[in-house]
């Protein structure tokens, strides 16, 4: 039997899965990697660190199928997106340490640009807002101060660029769609990158990754570098555009919220590019093959999970990350308590770098559990906001909502979430929806499935949760949320 297997290359760790043709995960290994942290706001990973894990994870699940009796047909890559990595062409070593996503350095570069005007044609040619979020400002200060020359050795990509330049013996420097798209550097319409946004952002061309289909063949592994494997690898897409596709959202109008470190809410579009529209992102989901590419209208939460592991190892609530779930049930409300995790901002419709958490509503009954369940309320609501934002905008009500990541086995968010949006919220039976999405591209290139509708026969329901409260009742809710996120905005200004 052949199997694909699937990298996930998240903002703390790898994770190699072996996915059989009927979309079940045979086995998984997984290593976590380092998170620096060198001043505030600053976030950064060690590139070579994210490769060790990889070949770790890659290796421990290539000698199972193997003594499994298993074949490896090919590999897809999905990873976190907007993280900068840069490295030299001729050693195929980094630069400098990868500026993740989260890094918040360059609020004052993109305030700046802001002011010189910038901010419409970025929206225009990218479906971006202009944010320390996307890569185009973290290369620019790696450019600027941070001692990386632009010379025709610089290579620069995502994760998936790097992991693929190593996986095919330095062959192969390329990405695929989903990715560009969020570099602030690609244009989604022209599908191409942007030489007026890369001579405004100083970033030489040269150094930028071909971009390819999210389903094709990028390359061949070399044995040597890729665990004794000589598979192609054949899909590609950025984290929450593979979610969207592993959760079988092929239709227009079809959504899904993947809660992991933070959380993401994509819509499908379809493959018509609508005008930008204020606080939320357009972003390309996919291209199979040579088909047209497919766009989704995407809502950014910065802190969800992140949240629970703060308190975790910030206050020392939980033990566990999984304890949440029960103290947050163990109590029927928060005791008035409203917690705003903006630890690096806000995203998500309101792009405020400067926002900063609260905690509102204090007395001296509230406890461990009241917080617990303020946090997972604070899940719920930040998604709320984005399906307004998404529904006012394209004007898509939803009939669902599909959801996947860590945080999505608590039943008590997932009912939560039900009740704010007041949809059904349906939780698939295999978790791993963004590396199911990268094998279901890669798989589709090879002929594993012949086209996306029959890997969507391989999605199925484990549990779906209905709305229980009144409309009354979810409206003062928001209302209070709303009040204490206006509390929280501009903190830091």
């Amino acid at each position: 039997m052949a199997v694909v297997l699937s990298i996930d290359a998240g903002t703390t760790g790898i994770r190699t899965l072996a996915i059989d043709e009927h979309g079940r995960v045979l086995r998984r290994a997984y290593r976590e990697f380092t998170q620096y942290f060198p001043q505030p706001g600053w976030v950064e990973h060690d590139a070579e660190e994210i490769w060790s894990a990889t070949v770790a994870t890659l290796a421990e699940v290539a000698r199972a199928t193997e003594a499994a009796g298993e074949t490896v047909a090919c590999i897809g890559i999905t990873n976190q997106r907007e993280t900068v990595v840069v490295w030299s062409r001729r050693t195929g070593r980094p630069l400098h340490r990868a500026i993740v996503w989260q890094d918040r350095r360059t609020a004052a570069d993109c305030d700046d640009r802001r002011e010189t005007g910038l901010e419409p044609l970025v929206r225009e040619r990218t479906g971006l807002v202009l944010d320390p979020y996307f890569s185009a400002t973290k290369l620019a200060w790696l450019l600027r101060e941070g001692g990386v020359e632009a010379t025709p050795d610089l290579a620069f990509g995502t994760v998936d660029a790097w992991l693929l330049y190593r996986l095919t013996g330095g062959k192969v420097h390329a990405t695929d769609p989903s990715n560009a798209s969020r570099t602030m550097l690609y244009d989604i319409g022209a599908m191409q990158w942007s030489s007026e946004l890369c001579t405004t952002f100083d970033v030489p061309e040269s150094c930028l990754p071909e971009v390819r289909p999210s389903s094709g063949t990028f390359g061949v592994t070399e044995p040597d570098a890729a665990a004794g494997l000589t598979v192609p690898v054949s899909g590609i897409a950025g984290d929450q555009q593979a979610a969207l596709f592993g959760q079988a959202c092929f239709e227009t109008g079809m959504a899904k919220n993947t809660y992991g470190t933070g959380s993401f809410v994509l819509v499908n579009l379809g493959a018509e590019l609508p005008a930008p529209v204020d606080g939320l992102l357009t972003t390309v989901a996919w291209q199979v093959g040579a088909d047209a590419p497919q766009y989704a209208m995407e809502g950014a939460i910065f802190v969800t999970g992140a949240a629970i592991q703060w308190l975790r190892d910030g206050l020392g609530i939980i033990g566990e990350a999984a304890e949440i779930g029960p103290l947050a049930e163990s109590v029927p409300d928060t005791g008035g308590v409203t917690i705003v995790p903006a630890f690096t901002g806000l995203g998500s419709p309101y792009w405020d770098p400067y926002a900063r958490g609260t905690i509102l509503g204090i007395t001296r009954g509230t406890g461990r559990a009241q917080l617990a369940r303020a946090v997972v309320e604070s899940m719920a609501y930040q998604t709320r906001d984005v399906v307004d934002a998404v529904a006012d905008a394209a004007g898509i009500r939803l009939a669902e909502l599909r959801v996947d990541g860590g945080a999505s086995v608590m039943n008590v968010l997932c009912q939560l979430q039900a009740d704010v949006l007041g949809v059904t919220v349906r939780r698939p039976a295999v978790q791993e929806t963004t590396a199911l999405g990268a094998a279901y591209l890669a798989g589709i290139a090879v002929g594993i499935w012949a086209t996306p509708a029959e890997a969507a026969n391989a999605w199925i329901e484990e549990a779906s949760f209905t709305p229980s409260r009144s409309d009354v009742e979810v409206a003062a809710g928001l209302a209070t949320w709303h009040r204490a996120v206006e509390r929280a905005r501009d903190w830091a200004h």
